[in-house]
């Protein structure tokens, strides 16, 4: 610890310390205030920036057993499972995994005690009607709902605080060092919940897992996410789960910026049409599947390729059928001057929708299902929803990839408690949210599961941080 970094005799010891203030946070805080303990919330970024990536989303993916009027019809654990073992091809604790499913069944019911409310599905390329639980004014007004429950409870804020030191004795925690103003103080506390978010925003950090171009990646949420809690509790001997190189990566707009874009920079067109990349190159199956399913991926595909750019070209037939974006479509006549504005060879370009075209075989187009429009004898295929580029005008978006959160976090138990490198599992020191996601996401990305996640554990966390207190 650094010189002057111990609490005063004098000075307050609170039941629970958590480091974050998103939904993870905001779920563990309640839940321990509720169950009586005297909870402090320290949050890096400023109020109006509170909340971590929560500002971003839009819904959280729960498993219920029949429609509500809102949800549009049931979405049983075992077809949760399924899509779950699907995307991360099981790379997945199979014990954490099917807990969280299972007690995703509670969350609707536990927010809307909070105040938070829900409305129905956006439309478009969503297709999550029936999966998703949608938040009424999206997830701002859902944080906001929630930091106003923890505030009649009794929950205590402290917002441009950093937390930069960790006392830890042989996997128990003692205290924290926070630094407000370029001030300096120590708080202690019985118990330490993590709920911090990944490393997503430190570029230096990507740099040293993917290489050099990810400092081209753009990211899509907070910037206070630079993992350094992380880092503490990793150098203090918590055990690592998870992969540096994996996360939630998507294809966004290369318009984006840098940071904070948000959830309204994801573009939801790829399935309509094909993606090329900077030699004019097709190389992936952008019909594999449906777009909730397999949206994630892309973000690391884009990754993959020359310059970390990709552009995907759509006709008129396709412009209206996904969710309209913030930036205006590139839009032209022809396919030639079409290649002028975005910058690819117009030769090249042409061939492959021509190779495109060509493959492209008789089918009722359904976007709404496993159509059966798909290619012949084309190298990488198209599976579903595979027209013809042919209908000008002709509309093109660019594509970067844009980091949601990374998976690499601690490891934990069912009880959310932190496990130790050596086997040990700590008695007072608990996770939640991004900075242990990759206990359950081992690679791939279901929409809406990392709020999931966060809520779960959140919840987890906060039970058994209250309990080891009162103990």
């Amino acid at each position: 610890m650094a010189d002057g970094s111990k609490p005063s005799s004098d000075q307050k010891i609170y039941d629970v310390l958590i480091a974050g203030g998103g939904n993870a946070a905001l779920c563990a805080a309640i839940t321990s205030a509720r169950a009586g303990a005297q909870v402090l919330v320290v949050e890096r970024a400023p109020q109006t920036h509170r909340g971590g990536n929560t500002r971003h989303t839009r819904n959280m993916r729960v498993a219920h057993d029949a429609g509500n009027g809102i949800l549009t019809g049931p979405y049983p654990v075992d077809e949760f499972w399924d899509d779950l073992l699907r995307v991360t091809k099981g790379e997945t604790d199979h014990e954490l995994a099917q807990m969280t499913l299972d007690k995703s069944r509670e969350l609707w019911d536990f927010l809307w005690a909070q105040g938070v409310r829900f409305q129905p599905s956006l439309g478009g390329t969503l297709s999550l009607g029936r999966t998703n639980a949608f938040f009424l004014g999206g997830g701002r007004t859902m944080l906001n709902t929630l930091y106003e429950a923890a505030e009649k409870l009794g929950v205590e804020f402290r917002y441009d605080t950093t937390l930069v030191d960790l006392n830890i004795e042989d996997g128990f925690f003692r205290s924290a060092v926070i630094e407000h103003d370029n001030r300096r103080e120590c708080i202690a506390a019985h118990t330490f919940i993590a709920a911090s978010g990944g490393f997503e925003a430190n570029l230096e950090w990507l740099a040293e897992a993917w290489g050099p171009g990810a400092r081209n990646f753009l990211v899509r949420g907070t910037p206070y996410n630079r993992g350094e809690i992380l880092r503490l509790l990793l150098d203090h001997g918590v055990e690592q789960v998870g992969d540096a190189t994996q996360g939630h990566a998507v294809a966004i707009d290369g318009r984006a910026p840098k940071f904070d874009g948000g959830i309204v920079t994801r573009l939801d067109c790829v399935p309509f049409g094909v993606v090329l990349n900077a030699e004019a190159e097709r190389f992936y199956d952008e019909g594999e599947d449906f777009w909730p399913k397999r949206y994630a991926i892309w973000g690391r595909l884009i990754a993959a390729q020359p310059d970390q750019i990709g552009h995907v070209i759509i006709d008129e037939k396709s412009i209206r059928l996904f969710m309209p974006s913030v930036f205006p479509p590139e839009r032209a006549d022809t396919l030639e001057e079409l290649a002028g504005k975005i910058g690819l060879d117009p030769a090249r370009m042409q061939a492959s929708i021509d190779r495109f075209n060509a493959a492209c075989q008789p089918g009722d187009f359904d976007h709404t299902l496993h159509d059966d429009c798909n290619t012949e004898g084309l190298e990488p295929p198209k599976s579903h929803w595979a027209r013809p580029i042919d209908t000008p005008p002709f509309y093109a978006y660019t594509l970067r990839p844009g980091i949601t959160f990374t998976y690499l976090g601690v490891k934990v138990d069912r009880n959310a408690r932190m496990i130790m490198a050596d086997g040990r599992v700590s008695k007072n020191m608990l996770a939640a949210g991004e900075i242990m996601a990759g206990n359950v996401l081992g690679q791939g990305y279901l929409a809406g599961i990392g709020m999931t996640i966060g809520s779960v554990f959140g919840r987890i966390a906060g039970t058994g941080a209250a309990q080891h207190v009162h103990a």
